[in-house]
């Protein structure tokens, strides 16, 4: 009998101990796992660096992995972080097309991931993918062009060329598509023409966003199609890493009027560039309003709410919710995109109220805070 009685206290005191167990892991502090591209590009360090210090604001713990650009080292820093049993991942990919089968680990774990500015293809694994509108970033950057030259009012057909992103980064065949449905009618009506015929998405790419590559690139460009005294109007660059290089090949090879160069990111050099006069925007995308973003959608994943257009009333910014836009080849994955800032030298001051800049001692350039 007193045998019994002690097998029964003993198993009451097993089941509070098992439940104090659980209690204790559903308390525990829930760790975010970022996998970004590179540190190689400025943009990169302000997207992992504001994620994990608003994640940490919030209480969570943060694994935070640069990739050096390296696909290889992007899928071992996911196995790691898989691994390390993180409870949300959020990629921002080298090449969105490669990490399928890594990601197969993160469902059989039941790890939610969220796509972050670059789209990841093939896979059912995404819950859903957060950017800008980067078919808008095109849009914004041809109107600019249209805008500065007046093409209907010419009286030549005005020279432009090309210079797109990586072909391994999916946003870069948004911004070329986005460009080329302002800019289209007009190629096809002759009022711009393309002297070096480089006009498809595949010749005008630009490898790893290269600096290097996208200077080698117009170089030879301008030595083959402008040395001869014809005028080059207009260049469209994708982003400013692509811009610099872009526009120091101008500098040093070029003696015509300053075609109008755009731009993304705010970069800082670029941004040195738009006040001298060498570059004429930027697309700007703020890399704050997207953590923040990123921040709510992976509380929403973490608490098993609804990931819908009802979520957007808990963001502070302009944000559109799109359910078609973004198919990854397996799926049409649910997407938050934010509304980009189109930035000249006319209103530089707006960056000191939306991002991370201030000017400097003599209110010429803008620095980083």
């Amino acid at each position: 009998m007193l045998r019994k009685r002690l097998s029964a206290i003993m198993a009451a005191l097993l089941l509070l101990s098992s439940a104090g167990c659980v209690q204790q892991k559903d308390d525990e502090v829930k760790t975010v796992g970022l996998a970004m591209p590179s540190k190689a590009l400025e943009r990169w360090n302000r997207d992992g660096e504001y994620l994990k210090q608003v994640f940490e604001s919030e209480g969570y713990n943060v694994e935070l992995k640069y990739s050096d650009n390296n696909i290889d080292q992007q899928i071992n820093d996911l196995q790691v972080l898989i691994a390390d049993d993180v409870d949300v991942l959020i990629v921002a990919a080298v090449d969105g097309a490669t990490l399928f089968r890594t990601l197969e680990d993160a469902k059989i774990k039941n790890i939610p991931v969220i796509a972050y500015d670059r789209l990841i293809l093939n896979t059912d694994t995404v819950d859903c993918y957060i950017s800008f509108d980067n078919f808008k970033v095109g849009e914004l950057q041809a109107q600019f062009i249209l805008d500065s030259l007046s093409p209907d009012t010419s009286d030549r057909p005005l020279n432009i060329e090309l210079v797109s992103g990586d072909t391994a980064d999916n946003n870069a065949r948004f911004f070329y598509n986005g460009f080329m449905s302002v800019m289209e009618p007009y190629l096809e009506s002759g009022r711009f023409v393309i002297p070096s015929n480089k006009i498809t998405f595949e010749q005008t790419a630009t490898p790893q966003w290269s600096t290097v590559k996208a200077y080698e690139n117009m170089q030879n460009t301008l030595a083959s199609y402008y040395a001869g005294g014809t005028p080059l109007d207009a260049v469209h660059c994708a982003s400013d890493c692509l811009t610099v290089g872009v526009t120091q090949a101008i500098a040093s090879d070029y003696t015509g009027k300053t075609p109008v160069v755009t731009g993304q990111d705010g970069d800082i050099a670029a941004l040195r560039d738009i006040v001298e006069g060498q570059q004429s925007m930027t697309i700007y995308k703020n890399v704050r309003d997207e953590a923040n973003v990123t921040v709510e959608v992976a509380k929403a994943i973490l608490e098993e709410e609804d990931i819908d257009e009802e979520l957007i009333e808990e963001f502070e910014v302009p944000c559109a919710f799109d359910t078609d836009s973004y198919d990854n080849g397996v799926k049409k994955v649910p997407s938050y995109l934010l509304t980009p800032n189109v930035i000249t030298l006319e209103n530089l001051d707006l960056l000191t109220e939306i991002g991370p800049y201030e000017w400097d001692e003599d209110h010429r350039y803008l620095v980083e805070k």
